[in-house]
């Protein structure tokens, strides 16, 4: 997603989200997820770079990010390493969600605010070679591509938050058979597959409740599963999602400055981090140099927050 989340709840319920969406702090529903719930402490781990809207873990050292212009052009994949050192990993127009597969990161092109409201088909499933940064198109003809998830058979999924027909996309690995997938879910922004559950978890945005569906891809037909957090839809912005070590779903709530951890079995909830405004994507570290126990947040504001228990 991009600042447009601003144009929906504006600077003040950037404030307000954050005792209002979720209530207190570090509380859970359910007694047996207190434990992973409450002691997490935040540490800025980089600042300054443009606004951020994606993360993912090359498996070399470096940290993947993908760096967005407001003026709706431009902007990159950027390396961090864990020692601070900043690098142009590859020049990719308007990035969003990445995958990490192999000696390749798979990127989203084209996830602009204009491309949404106009439904303009110009984005893409973009491939990047690690070792030279060389780029290559995956899929084109896809319609602001946000969030992005890789199935076990190679294909993608790739959801979209803004503008007409804003649900998920599915296509093949060799970017054919594009369709629509579970159309029930709509303004769908975070996407992450667990194998170990063969479920994607999918975040929605701008509906009125706050939704983390749950579809099964052996069965993807079927009406997915719903888990429905508290608090109006857009004052929460649900952005990017990701499954923990621990097989819950960690959300970025963008508009409410929130991290919250869910659990798909009992849909029990606990808000594990607050201030910090426009997050926009949660992973577990990964490689060297990147502790995998830690939670790293990007942001809007062009900051990278670890989170550590």
């Amino acid at each position: 997603m991009r600042i447009r989340k601003a144009l929906v709840g504006g600077l003040v319920t950037a404030q307000l989200g954050a005792g209002f969406a979720l209530g207190a702090p570090g509380i859970a529903t359910a007694a047996p997820e207190s434990a992973f719930c409450t002691g997490w402490v935040k540490s800025t781990v980089a600042a300054g770079f443009g606004s951020l809207e994606n993360l993912a873990f090359d498996g070399r050292g470096g940290l993947l990010l993908s760096e967005i212009s407001l003026a709706g052009s431009g902007g990159g994949l950027r390396r961090l390493t864990a020692d601070g050192t900043r690098s142009l990993a590859a020049a990719v127009e308007s990035p969003g969600g990445i995958i990490v597969n192999g000696g390749h990161a798979y990127v989203n092109s084209g996830n602009t605010f204009a491309s949404g409201v106009t439904n303009t088909a110009d984005g893409k499933i973009v491939s990047v070679d690690l070792a030279t940064g060389s780029t290559a198109t995956v899929v084109s003809g896809l319609h602001m591509p946000n969030g992005l998830a890789q199935l076990p058979d190679g294909g993608f999924v790739v959801s979209r938050d803004l503008g007409p027909d804003a649900v998920l996309t599915r296509v093949a690995a060799d970017g054919s058979g594009a369709h629509t997938l579970a159309p029930e879910l709509t303004y769908t922004n975070g996407v992450a597959y667990d194998p170990a559950r063969r479920e994607l978890f999918v975040s929605t945005t701008f509906d009125a409740t706050t939704t983390i569906g749950v579809i099964d891809i052996d069965h993807p037909d079927a009406a997915p599963r719903r888990i429905s957090l508290p608090g109006f839809g857009p004052f929460n912005s649900a952005d990017d999602v990701t499954v923990g070590p621990d097989g819950a779903v960690y959300v970025a709530l963008n508009t409410a400055g929130q991290v919250v951890r869910v659990e798909p079995v009992t849909g029990a909830w606990c808000t594990i981090a607050d201030g910090l405004p426009f997050v926009t994507s949660v992973r577990f570290g990964a490689g060297p140099g990147w502790d995998p126990n830690s939670l790293y947040a990007t942001s809007f504001l062009g900051t990278v927050t670890r989170l550590t228990r």
